[in-house]
């Protein structure tokens, strides 16, 4: 949900519709196109956010409540992850092509303007692969 938020954010700061998407199928209640984007950043911002938490000992059995057959995160846990997973946005990396820091966030919004210059037919799409 988080991935899905951040990357209709961004979409909204572009001139892409998030309702029209080429991966998931329209929804009345979603923007497929942002399901779309999320796919991408997925594994680069939660299950790395997944990882470090876990890895660093940060969230721990206790942060968790088993409920209906499931398991759910406590106040605490969330407020953890969501901290954890912001910080994770606002993390830069060296961009190759533009040769300066670019946090994840404006990552994703990069991506939204590779897909407008793929529709506006300007530059064929070259998905987002990490280099690093």
């Amino acid at each position: 949900m988080l991935c899905y938020a951040a990357c209709l954010s961004q979409i909204y700061h572009t001139q892409l519709n998030p309702t029209i998407s080429f991966l998931h199928e329209p929804g009345s209640r979603r923007f497929s196109l942002a399901l779309d984007m999320a796919e991408i950043f997925k594994p680069l911002l939660v299950d790395r956010t997944i990882f470090r938490l876990l890895n660093k000992k940060e969230i721990q059995p206790r942060d968790f409540v088993r409920e209906l057959d499931g398991c759910l995160l406590k106040e605490a846990g969330r407020k953890t992850f969501v901290r954890v997973f912001e910080e994770r946005l606002k993390e830069t990396i060296q961009h190759r092509r533009l040769n300066r820091s670019v946090s994840y966030q404006h990552l994703i919004k990069l991506e939204c303007y590779k897909l407008t210059k793929h529709l506006l037919n300007m530059e064929e799409y070259q998905p987002f692969k990490a280099w690093w």
